[in-house]
């Protein structure tokens, strides 16, 4: 169970022993734009025994910059309550380069999940059981890991997406949910 340098790490374990025994395994890693979520989910994924487990990165769902609540709320929609009943799972990708609902994605039932991304306790919300997991890093940190992340790309809309984010947690409240509680300096 690694983490960025291939160091175990305690939240990892602490996901991996959550979500075992469990039937239908969720895992939903949520928190601010450049806490470290994606970092945490590669690591949870590399670390999952046995079949790998499906990974949906809500970076691949939202449609455009203002569409961070729309992505949870379709995902709350098609795949999670579908998967959860035992049928296969749907989502659309958006494709950024053309600024428009992409390919439809299918996912079978039956596999683990983990949904990552601003939005992810919303979209499993369904999933009762899902082991949820919140990721969070002081303002300075994330804003600069997510610029530097995306080499400029990320520059012109890092205010619009953080006032829609921070909307977006006093309207649902996730961070009040029964998680587990991972400071970046912990992946």
């Amino acid at each position: 169970m690694s983490g960025r340098d291939g160091v175990a790490t305690p939240a990892v374990a602490a996901i991996i022993a959550a979500v075992r025994g469990r039937r239908t395994p969720i895992v939903l890693i949520d928190g601010p734009s450049g806490a470290g979520k994606s970092t945490l989910a590669d690591a949870v994924v590399a670390a999952w025994p046995g079949v790998e487990p499906t990974l949906v990165r809500l970076d691949d769902v939202y449609p455009g910059w203002s569409g961070l609540d729309l992505a949870g709320e379709q995902l709350a929609r098609t795949l999670v309550p579908s998967l959860l009943r035992g049928d296969v799972g749907r989502w659309r990708r958006w494709d950024w380069a053309a600024d428009r609902a992409g390919n439809p994605e299918v996912n079978r039932p039956g596999q683990a999940l983990v949904i990552e991304g601003c939005g992810a306790f919303t979209a499993g919300r369904a999933a009762r059981d899902a082991v949820r997991v919140w990721v969070e890093a002081s303002d300075r940190v994330r804003k600069q890991r997510a610029l530097d992340r995306d080499q400029g790309r990320f520059d012109p809309y890092w205010e619009m997406w953080e006032r829609q984010w921070r909307r977006h947690v006093r309207r649902t409240r996730p961070v009040l949910v029964d998680a587990i509680r991972v400071r970046a300096v912990d992946i």
